[in-house]
């Protein structure tokens, strides 16, 4: 299991792709919650276009959980070390949810770094700091297998769930099994996020998808994260908050469309 040291912390990410050479970089940020095999099916066909670098956010998945409280600054620093650890000096970003976010704050403070950014199911502003510090505090009191099925239940929709039972199944294991403090520190950094002042200074090409039926992020918080970036792509899809895994096909489609077009 592949851990690189950034920032003073271990950090898992697995890399696809590496033959080719020459091909750009393309980085995959995940949601809360969930951790780098999230994106399972998109390797195969993102890198056969691209070299794939996901990671695991601090306090999720198999990364280290440091001490919070953790902060958008931090979210951003680690992947500009893994960039710097890989010796890349420019990548593609695609992330969803809170991986969206840390895309917002990377493209706005850090464009020199990005060259094309995906935003999906995102905004600028994620909820209310009220919310996530319930959440914060669920998951520390009650651990993150209390918030798991209502998770899930706006992740997707019950067709998906009777669809693709085992797909489900080990997605919500996955959630159920996260680290409590990390979960819950990474909870109260969304809640502190607001960066809705900062995205007219992105100037990278970008593509913010969302979910015609998102709970989690209405479609209209994405729209106006799109609304507020010139010459954005914006594309809604027939799903709920994980579209990547819940209308796999279509989200690979699409982001592979936005990343391969000239200009």
């Amino acid at each position: 299991m592949p851990f690189a040291v950034i920032n003073g912390i271990r950090l898992h990410y697995r890399i696809d792709g590496i033959e080719h050479r020459d091909a750009p970089w393309l980085v995959l940020a995940n949601a809360l919650g969930a951790d780098l095999t999230m994106w399972a099916p998109q390797i195969a066909a993102f890198s056969s276009r691209f070299r794939v670098l996901r990671f695991d956010t601090r306090g999720l998945g198999c990364s280290d959980v440091p001490p919070g409280p953790y902060t958008v600054g931090q979210w951003c620093a680690d992947v500009l070390g893994l960039l710097d650890a890989f010796s890349i000096e420019r990548a593609h970003f695609c992330g969803i949810s809170m991986g969206g976010l840390i895309g917002v704050a990377l493209a706005a403070r850090h464009g020199a770094r990005i060259d094309r950014v995906v935003l999906a199911h995102t905004a600028a502003r994620l909820g209310t700091e009220q919310v996530w510090r319930s959440r914060a505090q669920q998951a520390r009191e009650q651990g993150t297998r209390s918030l798991a099925d209502a998770t899930l239940q706006r992740w997707f929709s019950s067709a998906f769930a009777a669809r693709e039972p085992l797909v489900h199944a080990a997605i919500r294991d996955a959630f159920a099994h996260m680290d409590s403090e990390g979960y819950a520190s990474n909870c109260e950094a969304i809640g502190a996020t607001d960066l809705r002042a900062e995205t007219s200074a992105i100037h990278a090409p970008a593509l913010v998808i969302t979910g015609r039926a998102d709970p989690s992020v209405p479609p209209g918080d994405s729209r106006a994260l799109a609304q507020a970036i010139e010459g954005v792509r914006f594309v809604e899809l027939d799903a709920q908050h994980l579209s990547n895994i819940e209308r796999a096909d279509e989200f690979t489609r699409t982001v592979l469309d936005f990343l391969s077009t000239p200009g």
